[in-house]
């Protein structure tokens, strides 16, 4: 970490993404409080993550631009649209103005997965290839610790401010980010990023990211397999409230125990998943973190409370050592020209197939026991788990190298 943090473009990156992400934990969760707020409904403060993840149809495209732009330039610029993007939500006084909400979310939504994307393609940029797997943990770990306080800082911040004021101190927020990712070009030399090679359709550059995912035959393991844990958890989480409820026998607010413990795990897992990676290779770190999933699926099929909290720990463990993994393996295997839209491709195959699997769960708990259902989840993940852990050798551990990029300050 140490040498990480000596690298002036790291440090920078770092510190930008710690204050864009706090921003970002705080609001996913209040928008939703806010319309609760104004109206009431439940279902239309559900719709408020609908509209988040609305852009998610476009990821293509979002990655198409990455891969156009200096990745640098689309940082800057994305932190300070964003902060604009939210000034409209000084407006909202009203359920009449619910629309300005939905739209900011979509637009808000639109920004994370480009945000994403440019982040996944920068920071090979930044730091020599061998230092990829200590790169990416330290920023999952951030993120993962986000998780688990934003939510209770957006939720303390709401009923201290309001809505109004607490969009105002985002937006403060990813200003600051731009202004810091600003000092990313500051006596660095610019990284061209290549054109591929001939004339190709507008529609064929879009889709060229999936293909290369489809085609390299690492990365198309890994992601059909990160795709398939996704259902697996996107399934599970439709399954805490009955767990609590009907196993447990506690309150829904219960609930919060449990998603605090695994955000307890994924700050654990984010420390040591580097460490992973280098010992077992992407691919094999990318099994643990799914096995990780799988055991602590099937450790909610007894619901007693001394099996909940670990089992929680375990399964936030696994978000960010599965991420590592991932991240790491499409770094070293894309082209720079490519990144940007294979990024924007692995996210759309990974949390797609999770969103519909969380309605799926929703609509499979009302008519089979939540116990059997954390079963076959935990199985079936740990047959996953499991294929990835025999193929780790597709993908050699990280191993110190001289990277072509390494002579480049920052």
């Amino acid at each position: 970490m140490k040498s990480l943090l000596g690298r002036r473009g790291f440090w920078t990156i770092f510190v930008a993404l710690t204050v864009s992400m706090l921003a970002e934990s705080v609001l996913i969760l209040a928008l939703g409080v806010w319309v609760k707020d104004l109206t009431g409904s439940d279902g239309l403060a559900g719709a408020t993550f609908l509209a988040l993840s609305a852009p998610m149809l476009v990821a293509p495209l979002a990655g198409w631009v990455v891969d156009r732009i200096p990745r640098r330039v689309i940082f800057v610029a994305l932190n300070l649209i964003t902060a604009g993007l939210l000034l409209p939500l000084l407006a909202v006084r009203q359920e009449s103005d619910l629309w300005i909400v939905y739209t900011v979310a979509v637009g808000y939504g639109l920004s994370y997965i480009v945000l994403g994307a440019t982040v996944s393609a920068l920071v090979p940029e930044l730091v020599p290839s061998d230092l990829l797997p200590e790169a990416n943990s330290a920023l999952q770990t951030v993120k993962q610790a986000l998780r688990l306080l934003g939510p209770l800082i957006g939720a303390g911040l709401f009923s201290l401010l309001g809505g109004a004021k607490l969009a105002a101190v985002c937006a403060v927020c990813f200003l600051v980010a731009g202004v810091v990712g600003m000092f990313l070009g500051a006596g660095q030399q610019v990284v061209r990023i290549p054109e591929a090679s001939g004339r190709m359709p507008w529609s064929s550059e879009v889709s060229a990211g999936l293909r290369h995912l489809v085609r390299d035959p690492v990365l198309r393991k890994v992601a059909v397999c990160s795709a398939l844990s996704m259902i697996g958890l996107g399934v599970g989480e439709s399954l805490y409230f009955a767990y609590v409820d009907q196993g447990l026998g506690r309150d829904a607010a219960f609930l919060g125990v449990l998603v605090s413990a695994q955000g307890v795990g994924g700050v654990a897992g984010g420390v040591v998943s580097a460490r992973i990676v280098r010992r077992f290779g992407e691919v094999g770190a990318v099994g643990i973190g799914i096995g990780l999933f799988a055991l602590g699926s099937l450790a909610l099929v007894q619901p007693t409370l001394w099996l909940a909290l670990p089992a929680s720990v375990l399964i936030g463990m696994g978000l960010p050592v599965s991420m590592v993994g991932t991240n790491t393996l499409l770094q070293r295997r894309t082209p720079a020209h490519l990144l940007g839209r294979a990024a924007t491709a692995l996210d759309a195959l990974v949390s797609g197939p999770q969103a519909l699997a969380i309605g799926a769960g929703a609509v499979l708990v009302g008519v089979v026991d939540y116990r059997l259902l954390f079963a076959v989840t935990g199985v079936a993940m740990a047959c996953v788990g499991g294929q990835l852990w025999i193929a780790r050798r597709l993908a050699q551990p990280a191993v110190p190298a001289t990277p072509a990029r390494a002579d480049l300050p920052g």
